[in-house]
């Protein structure tokens, strides 16, 4: 049983502007996208100052957020690292299982990856990812180096969205990349 703590935190920072970020796109009509809570059983909670001190996950979550943009339905997730590589391992089985699933839905997937050192934000699109992933298992690289990140899918502060990651999927469906393509469309 995985209990909570100040590690599961970790990338709050850039939670905390990407939620600042989709307040503003609802505000300015561009997209809805909501954050999805981490389902946690408390465990033990001080009712004199009303906090739960420890507690539980509950269950496996998905991704860290869902919704539309302009008639687009994405999902992704967002990882905060402080290395030159974005470790595999912080990705999840589950997690890839539910992006390939959503995909199949004609949905968008990707990563906001912030490489915190470099001051460096990415939009990685789910395909890139899935290739990352199942290159790990197989024995590959159990990580994603910086470099290999494409930089035309640097989103940053910019029109006063503190992550503009709109920029990065606009990039990625000038490109041609739609959800099917990438998670292999099956017909229903």
């Amino acid at each position: 049983m995985a209990y909570w703590s100040t590690r599961g935190l970790r990338g709050s920072a850039l939670e905390e502007q990407i939620n600042l970020t989709n307040a503003l796109y609802r505000q300015k009509g561009l997209a809805v996208i909501q954050k999805i809570p981490t389902p946690i059983t408390p465990v033990e909670v001080d009712n004199e100052r009303h906090t739960i001190s420890r507690a539980y996950f509950g269950m496996k979550s998905t991704v860290d957020y869902i919704g539309a943009a302009q008639g687009v339905p994405v999902c992704f997730d967002a990882k905060e690292t402080t290395r030159a590589y974005l470790p595999i391992q912080n990705i999840h089985g589950h997690q890839i299982a539910f992006m390939e699933e959503f995909e199949r839905q004609d949905g968008v997937c990707f990563l906001i990856v912030s490489f915190r050192a470099y001051g460096e934000i990415y939009y990685l699109p789910f395909a890139d990812l899935k290739s990352h992933w199942d290159a790990a298992q197989s024995g590959g690289r159990k990580s994603v180096p910086r470099g290999l990140f494409d930089r035309e899918y640097i989103i940053g502060s910019r029109s006063g969205f503190p992550v503009h990651y709109l920029e990065g999927l606009k990039t990625y469906l000038s490109r041609g990349g739609t959800g099917a393509q990438s998670a292999g469309s099956q017909s229903p």
